[in-house]
């Protein structure tokens, strides 16, 4: 059985994650205010951070309004 904990991360989840991260911090939400917000699952918030998940379309689409930002904001600042 394959160890996933040590399966290499796919860099585009990894920086649109940081991207997401990053404007979180600088609008001073916190993992539970911005979750909230987008309707979302604080935990899974996380992980699309972590980039350990993919993230759909309309999810995305949630994330970024609740940041106050475009999608294509968030594909710039990860540079995606």
């Amino acid at each position: 059985m394959p160890n996933f904990s040590r399966q290499r991360k796919n860099p585009q989840l990894v920086a649109l994650g940081h991207a997401i991260k990053r404007i979180r911090l600088i609008n001073k939400f916190s993992q539970e205010t911005l979750a909230f917000t987008a309707d979302l699952d604080r935990s899974y918030l996380g992980r699309v951070e972590r980039g350990d998940n993919s993230v759909a379309v309309l999810t995305l689409s949630k994330i970024a309004a609740a940041l106050g930002v475009t999608m294509s904001y968030l594909f710039a600042d990860a540079n995606l």
